[in-house]
């Protein structure tokens, strides 16, 4: 049977580490739980047992993230729920959670929030000092856990909702994986032909004599100016790209090109929906734990990507405090998907918002889903067909002053 090695917590706050052989990890859940253990790290071991095995302290090994990343964040807002509501108390489930700590800034950071803590503040201000890491919505959920008494159970919806959003950026980046790769062969393979191969027929064409067609022309140019001075394209795309991003950052500029992206077929479509999903799921954490209704709507503005949506929701707290509602405002921008606002509607109508954004967060989930699934169709065919069209451009332009070529022999 395989070996697990494990770190567990007593309810007395003593963390246990060692390693068992079983079946699988739920047969060393079961385990530990039978001896009073509640378990925080399980993990597949390549070694043979050898007993208790000492708590390991956090090293920053070369390929390390220096900062602490959403993945960190997750995890410790997860391993927060749990010790919590096992009934430790705050400062000692920090001080658990440094020990677990994986890398040296998330222990850093846990560090300074336990001082903090330690030093009279809440855990809401402590985190409310590191806006890097985490959120306003992060943040608010927080603070409402702890005014209402709650944090572990707090924490553990907003672990879950962060789960939720995890799989769905997760999903958007795994689809992306193979256009990527298939750009970056198509690039490759067009800098191969223009750098290497065409070069070649330069020497050839010149003692020709004869003028070239333009497309030759145009494409022996290209080719020697990419062999001669490819140093010079490294800087320039480079600035190019920070450029790009420093005009991304202007708000006339940003609201013109999300705008566009809504407007482009499929694309557009698919952006509304993802946005659509993360809106709805962060407005009902925040709503289930007790944040007023325009309180989280000023909230949820500032977790979306893109401004045009982000800023639709201007009028509707606008109308919101007017007294007139939150779905019928949100349904008469008609820049959000029909169906979502019809739901929210429905919601409103019956007391029930918080369970029908909840509902709506799943189904544009396996809307996003298959959206994904739908543009990739379109979008794989498209960029092989372009890549043919480049490297068959390529090629027939050389053909065409070897075909001229010919003509003068003759």
């Amino acid at each position: 049977m395989p070996l697990y090695s494990y770190r567990a917590v007593s309810s007395a706050g003593d963390v246990s580490t060692g390693e068992l052989e079983a079946a699988n990890e739920t047969e060393i859940v079961d385990r530990l739980r039978d001896q009073g253990l509640l378990p925080m790290q399980i993990a597949q071991s390549l070694g043979v047992a050898t007993g208790a095995a000492a708590p390991s302290t956090p090293r920053q090994s070369l390929f390390a993230p220096r900062r602490v990343t959403r993945d960190n964040v997750l995890s410790i807002t997860r391993d927060l729920a749990t010790l919590l509501r096992a009934g430790l108390t705050l400062d000692r489930a920090l001080e658990l959670e440094i020990s677990l700590a994986t890398s040296l800034p998330v222990a850093v950071m846990l560090q300074g929030i336990r001082d903090e803590v330690r030093g009279g503040k809440s855990l809401s201000q402590a985190l409310d000092a590191r806006r890097d890491v985490f959120s306003r919505f992060y943040v608010n959920i927080v603070r409402a856990g702890e005014a209402g008494g709650a944090l572990g159970t707090v924490l553990t919806r907003l672990s879950e909702t962060m789960e939720r959003t995890k799989e769905l950026r997760d999903s958007v980046r795994s689809a992306l994986i193979y256009p990527t790769i298939l750009i970056f062969v198509a690039v490759a393979s067009i800098m191969i032909l223009l750098v290497f191969v065409v070069p070649q027929f330069q020497t050839t064409f010149a003692q020709a004599g004869k003028a070239l067609p333009i497309p030759t022309q145009v494409v022996i140019v290209v080719g020697t100016f990419l062999r001669d001075w490819w140093w010079a394209a490294i800087p320039a795309v480079v600035l190019a790209v920070a450029w790009f991003r420093r005009r991304g950052r202007n708000p006339a500029v940003r609201r013109v090109r999300d705008a566009r992206l809504l407007r482009t077929p499929l694309l557009g479509d698919l952006i509304a929906k993802i946005e659509i999903a993360r809106f709805a799921r962060t407005l009902s954490t925040l709503l289930a734990n007790g944040v007023t209704l325009l309180g989280a709507l000023a909230i949820v503005k500032e977790t979306m990507g893109n401004v045009v949506l982000a800023s639709g929701f201007d009028g509707v707290i606008a109308k919101l405090r007017e007294g007139k509602g939150f779905g019928r405002p949100m349904a008469e921008t008609g820049l959000y998907p029909r169906l979502a606002t019809q739901m929210i509607l429905v919601g409103e109508e019956s007391g029930r918002l918080e369970e029908m954004l909840t509902r709506v967060a799943d189904v544009y989930d396996r809307e996003v889903a298959t959206g994904i699934k739908r543009f990739l169709a379109v979008l794989e065919p498209v960029l092989i067909l372009s890549l043919a069209v480049l490297v068959g451009g390529i090629v027939f332009s050389i053909l065409l002053g070897v075909m001229g070529m010919s003509e003068l022999v003759v």
